[in-house]
């Protein structure tokens, strides 16, 4: 037993900005966090003319890290009883799949000043959707060849997965593709540039970022064949050799801090740094996941991840079923959709009158919106603005409204986009359910859920079950914190890590019940939405579904 306390540090990699967050192992206080944002580009994204594209500077992860971490302990050294020599462990989490075409010692080739502006060296961010055709290619011949990789990712290979944008490189940059030896996840760059080791051979890649995003099992001995890759392109076969056969779960080490990082940020060297994996995952270790505990992690996409027992069956339409990527000994299962927050973003920054923009638009609208009742509107809105990533993994969707009228406000139109997120999440919830999946509880995460009540309150209401709200803010950081102390050997497990170091908060949303009678007849309406534009089969009757929503408008109304 240590004399005095013990702290673990999780980092947090984001879509704009990553954070450090300090944590006590024997309860999961808080002491110190912060966040840094990257510089590079537009809001930390490479943009360029094709609303596909989405790329990261990798050398923000690095200067992130070092800035973050270096001001968060110095922060930390204020708490009375913290001493910097006190973390006995160091965890990341980061968005994924974020592949870096690295060189033969694991440097990014972003860093070499003939690809520093190339857009295609740089880190390819999770929610680039460039490579649809590759990602439809590779769905296409592993059905034809009636292999089983398609299984452990719900049937569909997607756009925003390993394969489809490294071969989408080679496509499109070959000077970048036979310039790289080797890609390695964002999840497995930073702990390996913060142990010293980048070997792409000989670092530790996590079956998080491997089991979800890369078609690696275990059930087929590691990545795909070699035979498989060259039926797709034979420079994807002469790859495998240079990436990796084994991968870890989280609660393995992935080696310790160097002299130089150390000296950086601070701390002495030699800290364990655990195996990274994504920061859903983490964010839901870090909100207390188990069996029968669904955890949505809402942000500017979402993320619902669970955990079964080793009998789980495949989930066609979920982002994977892989041992251990959520918890060591269990299986993770991952599901989401491809825009939450970034579609109320997209609704304010383009549409909101100036009338709601004098303070921050969002609390504005959702003042009014929060008075309109379930219907009121006459509207319904799909949720694809950014393409389906569950259950019909379809980045070529689109957004869609109907039932505006000449009357209709741009607080109606916000509250209806609100509603079509909470029914996309309960087209998960029904499709995970089918495969015999229990869900006891729902615990959520992330700024959305911590901020506004209102959407809160929709999906409690519109999934019919309450809904509770992790007690940690950064859940994904802590999350990374939780693997940090469990590979610094302050708890044998990660359970009895989670058991000492999460909790939800007191405030539960519970359904009303007039609202979810609403809800359940719109939720019909959007089944026919979703099945007449996202599935080839439909044959239903679209044609009443206006009606549909006026009948149900002038009920409420009255």
């Amino acid at each position: 037993m240590a004399k005095h306390k013990q702290f673990s540090m999780g980092i947090d990699y984001g879509t704009n900005s990553c954070r450090a967050l300090i944590v006590d192992v024997s309860n999961g206080r808080e002491i110190a966090s912060n966040t840094y944002n990257y510089p590079s580009g537009q809001a930390g994204i490479l943009l360029d003319k094709d609303p596909n594209l989405a790329r990261q500077n990798p050398q923000d992860y690095i200067t992130g890290f070092l800035k973050v971490s270096k001001q968060t302990i110095k922060d930390a050294k204020k708490i009375k009883g913290f001493d910097p020599a006190y973390i006995i462990g160091i965890g990341v989490d980061t968005t994924g799949s974020t592949p870096i075409p690295v060189d033969k010692e694991g440097i990014p080739l972003a860093f070499k000043p003939r690809f520093k502006n190339n857009l295609n060296a740089q880190a390819w961010l999770w929610k680039d959707h460039t490579s649809h055709q590759e990602a439809a290619k590779i769905t296409e011949m592993a059905q034809k060849q009636n292999l089983p990789y398609l299984a452990k990712c719900g049937g569909t290979y997607s756009s925003e997965w390993f394969w489809a944008k490294i071969w989408h490189c080679k496509n499109k940059a070959p000077g970048v593709f036979n310039a790289a030896y080797s890609w390695v996840e964002l999840c497995d760059f930073i702990p390996a540039y913060i142990t010293g080791n980048l070997n792409p051979l000989s670092l530790k890649r996590s079956i998080c970022a491997a089991g979800h995003k890369a078609l690696f099992s275990e059930d087929w001995n590691g990545l795909p064949s070699k035979a498989f890759l060259k039926s797709l392109d034979t420079d994807l076969a002469d790859l495998r050799d240079r990436l990796y056969s084994t991968a870890y779960a989280s609660d393995q080490i992935a080696g310790y801090l160097t002299n130089e990082i150390a000296k950086k940020i601070g701390l002495p060297n030699n800290i364990a740094v655990a195996v990274g994996a994504f920061d859903a995952h983490h964010g839901a270790v870090g909100s207390g996941v188990k069996k029968g505990t669904l955890i949505k992690v809402i942000g500017t996409s979402s993320c619902d991840l669970l955990v079964g027992a080793k009998n789980t069956r495949d989930i066609p339409g979920v982002c994977g079923v892989v041992p251990g990527s959520v918890l060591p000994g269990l299986i993770g299962i991952e599901a989401g959709q491809s825009a939450v927050g970034d579609i109320f973003n997209w609704f304010v920054k383009n549409f909101c009158p100036p009338e709601f923009c004098k303070i921050d638009a969002h609390i504005s609208l959702t003042k009014i919106a929060n008075k309109l009742k379930p219907g009121e509107s006459g509207l319904m809105c799909l949720d694809w603005n950014n393409g389906n990533r569950t259950i019909l993994v379809d980045p070529l969707l689109s957004g869609c409204t109907i039932g505006t009228t000449l009357h209709t406000t741009a607080p109606e139109m916000y509250r209806a986009l609100i509603e079509a997120t909470a029914f996309g999440a309960l087209t998960i919830i029904k499709r995970i359910q089918e495969y015999d999946i229990k869900i006891k509880e729902i615990i959520t995460c992330g700024g959305i859920a911590e901020k506004n009540p209102m959407v809160m309150q929709i999906y409690a209401d519109i999934c019919n079950r309450p809904i509770k709200i992790s007690r940690s803010s950064q859940t994904c950081a802590l999350g990374a914190a939780i693997f940090g102390a469990v590979v610094g050997n302050a708890h044998k497990s990660t359970a009895i890590a989670q058991s000492k170091m999460t909790g939800v908060k007191t405030k539960i949303y519970k359904p009303i019940k007039a609202n979810v009678k609403i809800y359940k007849e719109l939720y019909a309406i959007y089944q026919q939405l979703h099945d007449a534009f996202g599935t080839k089969d439909y044959s239903g009757k679209l044609n009443l579904a206006m009606k549909d929503l006026i009948a149900i408008r002038n009920k409420v109304r009255k």
